[in-house]
């Protein structure tokens, strides 16, 4: 059983930056992937980052360049740092985690970042 908490989501102009954070906690296994998914309207959801506990990263074609997935292990804390946010990068993004041992998916309950001027 593994819980999510997501934080960061707000309001930014174009141009602008986010930092998302989230937190797990309950029982979590050595071997995992957290990431970040987003759900636009009239949209299917979609992977923008993801990175396993072994470090390895992976990045939709819309995040390269301009998005970073990171962690701190201390915390089971994965974080997204978000440059130059664009209009269509506005969507609920939903923290993912991937207990890779026991084939078990867990998802948060979503943060919206809204991009407007």
């Amino acid at each position: 059983q593994v819980q999510l908490v997501e934080s960061g989501g707000g309001l930014v102009q174009p141009g602008g930056s986010l930092r998302l954070s989230c937190a797990a906690s309950g029982s979590i296994d050595s071997i995992y992937a957290m990431g970040w998914y987003r759900q636009a309207p009239g949209k299917q959801r979609e992977l923008v980052a993801y990175i396993t506990s072994a470090g390895s990263t992976n990045y939709a074609d819309p995040a390269k360049g301009r998005f970073t997935i990171s962690r701190d292990n201390a915390k089971n804390t994965v974080y997204l740092q978000m440059n130059g946010l664009k209009a269509e990068d506005a969507a609920v993004y939903y923290c993912y985690f991937g207990d890779l041992s026991q084939a078990r998916d867990y998802w948060g309950q979503g943060t919206q970042v809204t991009v407007s001027s």
